[in-house]
């Protein structure tokens, strides 16, 4: 049964993800329909937790700034693709960074177009902050399309909000789009409003289910299994623990959670007595004076989940979020389902790997959403 549903899978259009991180954008790509043949990613630690939800891909530690299309389709794609996806690095473009324009990472932004320009496939998808729009990005962004716009069509940049798409956090994200005339149906900005009747998602419904009570002591990756529940009703609550694409998702973390309703992640903080104290005094949906903690309004969306610096910086862990009725940091899990991952989805057993790869991501949901109306589009 499972080898004919990889057999399925391989018929399925079929993608790469560059800058892959741990999956946000793969995970919206399988569940669209997508076959994610290959991932790419220089960080270690991401292409690990990738490589435990997407089994069946194939997986590369690559610079992507000496990868070329060519090699690409020879290595990795057995000499064709529908589409190429991924999120250059941002911290170049961030207004929480220094918005610097000689970053050398913003160069790989001009580096995802010019591996799509070799590459050819029929469409494109790249995502960003809303910083690179900023008109000192302009030059930027202008070489980056100077590789695709002769032969592409180009949608205007598209900023999108996840809450609107049904996840439960506000996060704000740039589209860039480019499809070949002959190769797909025509695509518009309209095309990628969100439906009508798209549900709300708040963090009170985002964390039903869930374990509250979690103790600090709980610190290694084997204590953090905790019982969770797929509880409420709607698209965000179906795909928590169901809509499993083929082929995708860890075996060990399917079995746990289908067998006996855990889920990993959920690891606990140790916080002196002083500290637990002084965020219980803290109102929802406002910020410890110290930590600068935002207390999750259990009626409000998540804010934008920071992913802290990596060793290159000095290895800070972001500033979590503190639970709305509880007095401490969120855990993992709780991340997760905030950013839109299902519980049966894997990251690094550890906190500060975990929490960097959940707030590097994109949300699953919006990501499924827009490449689902990319993929009604794919002519077979």
């Amino acid at each position: 049964m499972r080898g004919q549903q990889l057999e399925n899978v391989k018929l399925k259009p079929k993608i790469v993800d560059l800058f892959c991180g741990a999956g946000g954008l793969s995970l919206g790509a399988a569940r669209a329909g997508f076959n994610v043949c290959c991932a790419i990613d220089l960080d270690s630690e991401a292409l690990t937790a990738h490589h435990r939800n997407f089994p069946n891909s194939i997986h590369r530690s690559t610079d992507i700034s000496s990868l070329t299309g060519q090699v690409l389709l020879e290595s990795f794609a057995n000499q064709y693709l529908d589409g190429i996806i991924g999120g250059p690095p941002c911290q170049g473009f961030s207004p929480m960074g220094k918005r610097n324009k000689y970053d050398k990472r913003n160069r790989l932004f001009i580096d995802f177009f010019r591996i799509v320009s070799e590459a050819r496939p029929k469409f494109f998808m790249a995502e960003n902050v809303p910083g690179i729009l900023n008109e000192l990005n302009d030059e930027i962004r202008n070489k980056a399309f100077d590789y695709v716009k002769k032969d592409y069509i180009l949608l205007e940049p598209m900023t999108l909000a996840a809450s609107d798409y049904g996840a439960p956090t506000i996060r704000k994200r740039v589209f860039f789009i480019g499809y070949l005339r002959d190769e797909m149906n025509p695509l518009m900005d309209e095309t990628f409003k969100p439906a009508a009747d798209v549900e709300t998602v708040k963090v009170k419904d985002a964390l039903l289910g869930l374990p509250n009570m979690i103790k600090p002591g709980w610190q290694t990756e084997e204590q953090g299994w905790r019982i969770v529940h797929a509880d409420g009703k709607g698209n965000f609550a179906s795909r928590l623990h169901g809509h499993i694409p083929a082929g995708v998702g860890n075996p060990v973390a399917l079995e746990r959670l289908k067998k006996q309703s855990r889920a990993s992640g959920c690891l606990g903080t140790v916080h002196s007595r002083e500290v637990a104290e002084r965020y219980g005094n803290i109102e929802c949906g406002k910020s410890d004076p110290i930590s600068k903690s935002y207390k999750l309004d259990p009626e409000g969306f998540c804010p934008t989940l920071r992913a802290g610096t990596g060793p290159d910086k000095g290895s800070f862990q972001a500033v979590r979020p503190l639970h709305p009725t509880q007095n401490r940091v969120i855990t993992p899990r709780e991340a997760a389902r905030l950013q839109g991952f299902p519980d049966w989805y894997q990251f690094a057993p550890t906190k500060w790997h975990s929490f960097r790869q959940i707030g590097s991501s994109v949300s699953p949901i919006i990501s499924e959403a827009v490449l689902s109306s990319i993929f009604n589009s794919v002519i077979a």
